[in-house]
């Protein structure tokens, strides 16, 4: 590569990853000259607050605009150029085609160096009457003035939201704070893929809690026109069911797909996943482009595999990386973990690294173990449990992934158990991290300490567990499903088919049980049950403990 201090770098694609490249850039070479090209009006916003800004918790949509064309004139001396879209890179000139989007003026720019960033679009499969009036997409600014606009003069309207990931949920909040009536179709069997089902089950709890309809493993066949017998604003949205919703507004949520018309005409390498396949320094097939965002490959942090992770976070860091390697510095982009977290309503729902669909598509082993510690020192007022899952390899207890979700301290053990990924800890290592604790804030042992000494119990032997989905294949005649909870809480809902013996009068009461047959044990979340558990093998009995206990198992059922 050339040295390019004088030279000019192009940047086609602001937002998040074009114009962390830009700033870092300039940072690095302050006699270069650096051009970004946006197609759209704004170069650089923050898209993941637009939901935000449709229910009114952002008030003004100026707070999302991060960077203008001309505060990034001033502080870092960028040429940007909005509304100019870049329509052909001529691989062997070093040059782009540019076309002017509002005048249809078109000209050429030489480049020595092209950073591509043009993000990812919003899904629209080919469903019968998909581009009919009043259906929105989420993912620019002029996409949420459309909506804003129409919701001005629109009184209890109904809201079909068509996708249960992030900006679909999301939207269904905002839209439900604005007293709209809101639904969300879902054509998978839960929202929120990235979260195994009997985690999603607690995002379903508190959808209806909130008055949102929710259709699961029903996709959407068509959207007709509305009637005088079926009146709407904008389209009937017919089920494979044969449900039939009537929607004054439908929000197409169906997740995004790499924007790579532009690279692939220019002949660069296009992955099995359909992104811009780059190196370790985001350089693509040909040397003298970079790619960087929602529209690259990336490999998966704990498979290795390919994959497509649009995350703001990451973007930015590949910017800046893309950058660093422009000029010749080492900077690698190694791998993406997909950290993530979720407000809905009343809970916040976090995650990282691999699920045990991703686990077991990658064919790696794992073990997988629930919690439900409270978020903070349970003496102290406002105590309220997180439901913990966490990933690890059987045989190392390297971490694999965790998921979380509660009403407090998610997103702190999902960044502390993110950063324990990153690192390749162990659950060993997880039991002793050194955590800050104060009544208000956590306990002396912290739900991310409480996961690793449970699953290092599992990896030492001491117990054997059972998950939420064996129990209903469980056959009487071999085995004896025990529930070791406190009378009241028994009286408030039990498995079906479960002998009661409370944990206090366990020892007391060993004859009762069968030889004979394999034990489960269960309580509310797992902690009694595992005494129970213990008691019962050091007495020679064949037991495991039902990991997550009664609160996993009934989440699931729900």
């Amino acid at each position: 590569m050339k040295n390019l201090h004088r030279k000019r770098l192009i940047i086609v694609g602001g937002v998040a990853g074009g114009a962390s490249a830009a700033a870092r850039a300039r940072r690095l070479c302050e006699d270069c000259e650096i051009i970004v090209f946006e197609r759209g009006p704004h170069v650089s916003f923050a898209n993941c607050g637009l939901p935000y800004l449709v229910g009114g918790e952002i008030a003004e949509q100026d707070s999302l605009l991060v960077q203008t064309p001309a505060s990034l004139k001033a502080r870092f001396n960028l040429d940007v150029r909005i509304n100019t879209e870049v329509i052909g890179i001529d691989r062997a000139a070093c040059s782009v085609a540019v076309r002017e989007v509002e005048t249809g003026r078109e000209y050429r720019e030489g480049y020595d160096a092209l950073i591509l960033s043009m993000g990812a679009a919003p899904l629209k499969p080919p469903i019968p009457g998909i581009a009919r009036p009043h259906h929105f997409v989420v993912r620019s600014i002029p996409d949420v003035e459309q909506i804003m606009a129409w919701s001005h003069d629109c009184q209890a309207c109904r809201v079909v939201v068509v996708g249960g990931g992030y900006i679909g949920l999301e939207m269904a909040e905002q839209l439900r704070h604005r007293g709209f009536n809101v639904t969300v179709v879902e054509a998978l069997p839960q929202v929120m893929a990235p979260f195994d089902p009997e985690m999603a089950a607690w995002l379903h709890a508190e959808l209806r809690a909130n008055d949102v309809a929710l259709y699961l493993n029903d996709p959407v066949l068509s959207f007709e026109p509305p009637s005088e017998q079926e009146p709407a604003r904008a389209s009937i949205v017919v089920l494979k069911s044969g449900q039939r919703l009537p929607a004054d507004t439908v929000i197409l949520g169906l997740g995004v797909k790499p924007d790579v018309a532009l690279a692939r005409e220019a002949g660069l390498e296009i992955g099995k996943r359909g992104g811009i396949r780059v190196n370790h320094h985001l350089q693509t097939s040909d040397p003298q482009i970079w790619a960087v965002g929602d529209a690259i490959e990336v490999r998966d942090g704990v498979t290795n595999e390919w994959a497509l992770i649009p995350l703001a976070g990451p973007a930015n860091r590949q910017g800046r990386i893309a950058a660093d390697s422009v000029f010749g510095r080492p900077s690698r982009y190694e791998h993406t973990w997909g950290t993530a977290v979720l407000r809905l309503f009343t809970l916040t729902a976090g995650c990282t690294g691999a699920n045990e669909q991703a686990l077991r598509r990658a064919a790696i082993p794992f073990q997988a173990l629930h919690l439900h510690p409270n978020a903070h020192a349970g003496y102290y007022p406002g105590a309220e449990p997180i439901a913990l899952k966490v990933l690890f390899a059987p045989d190392t207890g390297k971490l694999l992934g965790a998921q979380a979700i509660g009403h407090d301290g998610v997103d702190k053990r999902i960044d502390v158990l993110a950063t324990a990924l990153k690192a390749g800890m162990t659950v060993q290592d997880l039991a002793e991290l050194e955590l800050a604790y104060a009544p208000p804030y956590g306990s002396a042992k912290d739900p991310v300490n409480l996961a690793g000494m449970a699953a290092t119990n599992v990896l030492a032997g001491d117990v054997a567990l059972a998950q939420w989905n064996e129990v209903a294949a469980l056959d009487p005649r071999a085995t004896l499903l025990l529930d070791v909870r406190d009378s009241d809480e028994r009286a408030a809902g039990f498995i079906p088919g479960s002998t009661h013996i409370p944990l206090d009068d366990l020892r007391r009461r060993l004859g009762e049980l069968p030889r004979d047959r394999e034990i489960i044990t269960y309580c509310q979340s797992g902690q009694r049950s595992y005494i129970a558990a213990r008691i019962l093998s050091q007495h020679g009995f064949r037991v495991r403990n039902l990991s997550g206990s009664y609160l996993t198992w009934r989440a699931a059922q729900q």
